[in-house]
This record gives C-alpha cells, structure tokens and sequence, in this order.
C-alpha cells in the first residue's frame, strides 16, 4: 500500500460502499475482508456479491484479507466492524496502524461489557489522542449509497484538520459529507436509532399504520436527547443528520435491517427465525438497546421504547404485549 492511502477495515455492506464512495471521489483504498473468499471475488469480479450484489466496484480498491497489509503505510483508516467486536478487532490489528493515522468509526453502538461509545474503546485499546479519532453517522443506507444516489453524512471529530481531511475524501457527487466537533452527539443518535427502528418494525408488523410510526419516531427521539444530553451531546447534533436524519432513514427503510428485524419479530416471528432471516448480518438495535438501557440507566433517564424493545428482544416480552404498554402510558404534557 502506498503511503497516506485509505484503509477501510470491514467489507460488509457498509464497508464496501463507503469504499466505493473513496474511490469514487479519488483515493487508492485497500479493503480488507475477514473471509479471504470475499477479498478474492473482490477483487476477481469488482462485486461483493454477499453483501452488495450488482454492484460494480472501481479498480481503484483492492481487497485482501491481511489485517497487516490493509494498514500498511494508511494514514486513514475507516473501521467498519460491529460494535461488539470492535475491541476484539483492534486488539489483533493494535501494532498495525502507522503513526499519527486518523480512524475512524462505522460502527454504531455502546459497548455491553463497558458501555463505552466506539470512540472511547478506539482510544482505550490503540491509546492514540481522542483527536485522532472521528465518527462517520448519518441517514446513510449502504445499497442507495453504492447506487450513487444522493445521500449526506456527518464526520465529526475533536480536530477540525481531520474532519475536513476525511470530508474531502469522501466528497462525491452523490455523498456530501458535513463535519461536526460533536462526537458524542454523533455516537448517541447513531446507536439509539437502531434501537427505535426495531420498534418501528415491530408496529408496522402488527399492523398498524404511519401514525404510529410517526409517534414512536417522534417520541423516540425525545428519549435519543435526553440520553444524549444527559452525557455531554449537543442537542443540534440530535436536531441534525446525525440524529433526526439517521432515525428517519432507519426507522423508514425497508432496506433497514433493524426495522425488518422489528417486522418479523412483529408477524410473529422469534427472535431465532428472525435472526436466522438476516442471514448472518448484524442486527446492532437488539444488542445495542441492552446496552443503551444500562447508559441511560447510569444517567438516570428514562427510555420507555428502548426498555419495551429490550423486554422484547432479552425478557420474552410479546410484541403484542409491548405495544399495548406504549401506547397505555399514562398521558402527560409532551
């Protein structure tokens, strides 16, 4: 790899179409894939047919399945691994990163054992300087993206230099990156959403119709700012891309796996069929809302969605049973 080129560390969905949009936008990426049967096709056929099929990708990317020779000489590198293994991956790649490198997280959660935002286990595991360390979030679903539709995404970091960096390698047409000082603003929407859309599923799986949708979008971003403001967020970062923007999209999308999950699980499926649908692909809002339970806990901010979520996914709660218990709150002034 030659040096100050991109490292994208994850060839899943997310992965593969953010390094589209880099080599779309004119940066040489090395893409690195867990299984070296992805990072072959890859770079066999420029498609990634397990997680993006009919995508063509650009010569411009070259996959291999060696940890050490995607961080060679990377002066970024985007990491784009679940949040649950996110420590466990950085731990194995720890003396690989070159000196002064900027990373940067696609991951979207808090971490269960520690209830670390991603940001703060990069720090603990790598030991660089937090301003090295940014967050790509937004309304960004990875098949539209790599269809080159229009899309806008937040990277925030600490160090403004970074952030503008990252901002103009990701600069399409199509992607339009804003930047933001706000990283745990940014962390928080990312991780709630998830966490919301399941719920959105759930209702649309029942049955019922946008109204309750928009409610439950609504009332779940109230609870997104509390949590979020409770640690330190900004609520113009709720109020933005980050939040309000990422929750829609999810919340929405039939192409949202958290949502689709909440969809299955509504028809009445178990959590094992309904995890079994996804195919192996990680449904982050059925860990992340034990997760962010226990944050907003430690807080002292109460979360009646992602607690119903949780009931349902971890307690053996109905889905019946949890959307009558939203919807029998007691009223009070919004």
């Amino acid at each position: 790899m030659t040096e100050g080129s991109i490292a994208v560390m994850g060839a899943g969905a997310w992965g593969t179409a953010l390094a589209k949009v880099l080599a779309d936008a004119g940066s040489t990426v090395t893409l690195w894939a867990r299984r070296a049967d992805v990072a072959a096709e890859i770079n066999a056929t420029r498609c990634n047919s397990g997680y993006l099929p009919n995508v063509q990708l650009s010569p411009g990317i070259r996959a291999t399945s060696d940890a050490a020779e995607a961080l060679s000489g990377a002066s970024t590198v985007l990491v784009g691994v679940p949040a649950q293994t996110m420590r466990s991956n950085l731990e194995q790649w720890v003396g690989l990163f070159s000196e002064g490198a900027t990373l940067v997280s696609l991951a979207k959660g808090i971490e269960l054992e520690t209830l670390m935002r991603m940001s703060q286990v990069i720090v603990a595991v790598t030991g660089v300087d937090p301003a090295q360390v940014a967050v790509l979030s937004g309304p960004n679903l990875a098949n539209e993206i790599a269809a080159g539709q229009p899309a806008a995404t937040v990277v925030a970091c600490s160090d403004s230099g970074r952030a503008v960096a990252i901002q103009r390698a990701l600069n399409t047409g199509y992607f339009r990156p804003y930047t933001n000082a706000d990283v745990i603003g940014t962390e928080i929407g990312g991780a709630c959403k998830n966490v919301i859309a399941l719920a959105c599923g759930m209702a649309v799986g029942v049955g019922l119709g946008e109204n309750t949708a928009a409610a439950i979008i609504t009332r779940g971003l109230a609870e997104i700012m509390r949590l979020g403001i409770a640690v330190g967020a900004k609520g113009a970062t709720l109020a933005g891309l980050a939040g309000v923007g990422d929750l829609v999209a999810t919340c929405t999308s039939p192409h949202s796996r958290n949502r689709s999950f909440g969809e299955c699980l509504g028809r009445g499926g178990t959590m094992e069929s309904a995890l079994q649908a996804r195919d192996g692909k990680a449904v982050e809002g059925v860990t992340s809302c034990e997760s962010v339970l226990a944050l907003a806990s430690s807080y002292d901010v109460e979360m009646p969605l992602t607690d119903a979520v949780h009931r349902v996914c971890h307690k053996g709660l109905s889905v019946g049973e949890a959307v009558l218990l939203l919807l029998g709150r007691s009223t009070k002034p919004e």
